[in-house]
């Protein structure tokens, strides 16, 4: 569904980059201009119903600019309007939450509507705190701060609404899911899970834009129809001053694993966001995370060639439009190798029956699709080629990436990722005659990248032979073996290694002995050096060695060399000799030349 076109009052308005919705400032008084359509489905529970209809009569913001609108969806007995009630009462048959809010849509002439539970009383300023920001942007979804009562339902709605029904318990999914992503502001994943039924307004212009609840749903409604308005181009704003009452808890906070279970397995075929959800390795959803446009009209091999090499990504959630004339083909049997539309009718043959192939005459995209890849006819991405550009994109917010293939004489030929959401932003803000990339710029981010960096590549005269999963396959298959093979290999390196630190044992031990030995041998050694540097001490022989080596050494000689012994010479004949001696004239005189003087 195309966009409302924007008011030339909205040319002014500041350009949120992401979900950074700061920008804005709404002011604390404005002069209000908008009307809003508040509508309530409802089912029984007359006395809450009456409670949320009081509390809608004491709103600040203005009677006149407000419409409520209640849907009966099959109450018994019917509901009623307290006297007085400014709200219209409409009657849906058609059982289930999302038929009636569609039956009240369709009432509905505000240029803002406002969902509210039956069984949800505003405070008096939550109206006017909601609509201060559609006053400032016309592509908000507004949602405000509810607490679970548990207080006794009075029968009339009390002046101080916190003294009645406080304590409450906060909305703890929501209040951690803004503490977690600073209030929306840091490029959270999924903004869109902020758009609750129970008290939510959202800008006219982007219902139009996205559709109506989808009825299909049993559960999960409000989740799948915030996605879709962030596919319009929807910034999710949390206010605190929006304050409500929830009386009672809600089915979710007494049946939370079990409503899981029921909206899971829904919502994963419609919110692509949801990676989580999708696990199978190749099945095919509803709404496809990426969808590649390719021209048919380029030539039979070279559609194939990048058709084929899309279909082969390991991105398996991908679908593929091909645009040619294909309602005007008309297939010659008579001579078809003359047919001059041959090469159209090759392509419209061979992808006819490919469930993910839609061959269309224009470009045919589901709005909830994410991302779209425009890709020449002719070029191939790799086979991880696609999965890496949507990898950048996420990472990095960005609204569109432009891969430049070739540079030509005729121009640049490039393949484009663009993200939905922020080409659906752009064109609500984009002023007249502006460049719809600049306002992508502007709102998300633009990349450059090179197709090389990225594994395009042409395709040539001959079909490529394309490995896709199988080869995947033959990897992991590989891969498994070489884990087992490394798996033994440790093993075998853990019982030598083993092995190595006995015998380390062992050195060690080996070691502390040597270094024993050779520290006594140390020691030793210096020992002996200190002793052979002292000076040995004289040797004195007593006389009875001196007689025992005497008659050791004469009994060694011949007799004829032995000297006759001599007589022991008495101590009177010793010194007879001395005092000769020493007497004047004998040839010991000083002086004396040792002879006896005269010739």
């Amino acid at each position: 569904m195309s966009v409302t076109p924007r008011d030339p009052a909205d040319s002014q308005v500041p350009r949120v980059r992401g979900n950074d919705y700061r920008v804005l400032r709404p002011p604390e008084r404005f002069t209000p201009r908008l009307r809003v359509s508040v509508v309530i489905p409802a089912y029984g529970a007359q006395d809450k119903l009456d409670l949320v209809l009081a509390g809608l009569a004491r709103q600040t913001y203005p009677a006149e600019l407000t419409e409520i609108i209640v849907v009966d969806n099959g109450s018994d007995p019917p509901l009623r309007l307290p006297e007085g009630s400014a709200a219209r009462l409409v009657v849906c048959e058609r059982p289930g939450r999302a038929a009636a809010r569609n039956a009240g849509l369709a009432e509905a002439t505000g240029d803002v509507i406002h969902w509210l539970d039956s069984d949800v009383v505003l405070t008096p300023g939550a109206l006017e705190a909601h609509m201060r920001w559609h006053h400032t942007a016309p592509y908000l979804s507004v949602t405000g701060y509810i607490r679970f009562t548990s207080a006794p339902l009075p029968d009339e709605l009390p002046d101080d609404l916190e003294a009645a029904f406080e304590p409450a318990e906060p909305h703890a999914w929501l209040v951690g899911l803004v503490e977690r992503t600073d209030g929306l502001t840091a490029n959270p994943i999924r903004p869109f899970s902020l758009h609750v039924g129970g008290a939510t307004s959202v800008s006219r212009r982007l219902i139009e834009a996205a559709g109506p609840m989808d009825e299909e749903l049993i559960l999960g409604q409000d989740t799948e129809m915030g996605y879709r308005l962030a596919q319009a181009g929807a910034v999710f704003v949390p206010e605190p001053k929006a304050r409500a009452y929830h009386l009672g808890p809600t089915m979710r906070m007494r049946e939370q694993k079990r409503i899981d279970r029921v909206s899971h397995a829904f919502v994963a075929d419609r919110i692509p966001t949801y990676q989580w959800l999708r696990t199978h390795p190749a099945r095919q959803w509803k709404i496809p995370h990426v969808t590649a446009v390719v021209s048919g009209t380029a030539g039979y091999e070279a559609v194939r060639s990048s058709v084929d090499a899309l279909l082969a990504s390991t991105v398996p959630d991908l679908s593929v439009v091909v645009t040619g004339p294909w309602d005007t083909l008309d297939r010659d049997r008579r001579a078809p190798l003359k047919d001059p539309n041959l090469d159209l009718v090759l392509v419209h043959g061979h992808y006819e029956h490919e469930g993910r192939v839609r061959l269309a005459t224009t470009e045919e995209i589901h709005p909830s699709v994410p991302f779209v890849l425009r890709l020449p006819a002719g070029w191939m991405p790799g086979e991880d080629s696609v999965a890496r550009l949507l990898r950048l994109a996420r990472n990095e917010a960005l609204g569109l990436i432009r891969v430049l293939l070739d540079e030509t004489p005729d121009g640049v030929v490039e393949a484009r990722l663009e993200r939905v959401a922020s080409f659906s932003r752009a064109r609500l803000v984009a002023r007249p005659g502006e460049p719809l990339e600049d306002a992508v710029d502007d709102v998300s981010g633009v990349r450059w990248v090179t197709g090389e960096e990225y594994d395009f590549s042409p395709s040539g005269d001959e079909l490529p032979e394309l490995v896709g999963r199988r080869a995947a396959y033959k990897a992991r298959v590989q891969a498994q073996a070489e884990v087992e093979r490394l798996t033994e290999e440790n093993e075998r390196l853990r019982g030598q290694v083993a092995k190595w630190r006995d015998e380390a044992g062992r050195w060690r031990k080996s070691t502390v002995e040597l270094r024993r030995e050779v520290g006594t041998l140390r020691r030793e050694l210096h020992a002996a050096q200190r002793q052979a540097r002292q000076p040995a001490p004289p040797v004195t022989l007593t006389g009875r060695v001196k007689r025992v080596i005497r008659r050791r050494v004469l009994d060694r000689l011949p007799a004829s060399t032995q000297k006759p012994a001599q007589k022991p010479v008495s101590d009177a004949s010793k010194q007879a000799t001395q005092q000769a001696q020493a007497a004047p004239g004998n040839g010991t005189h000083p002086g004396s030349n040792g002879h006896q003087g005269g010739a």
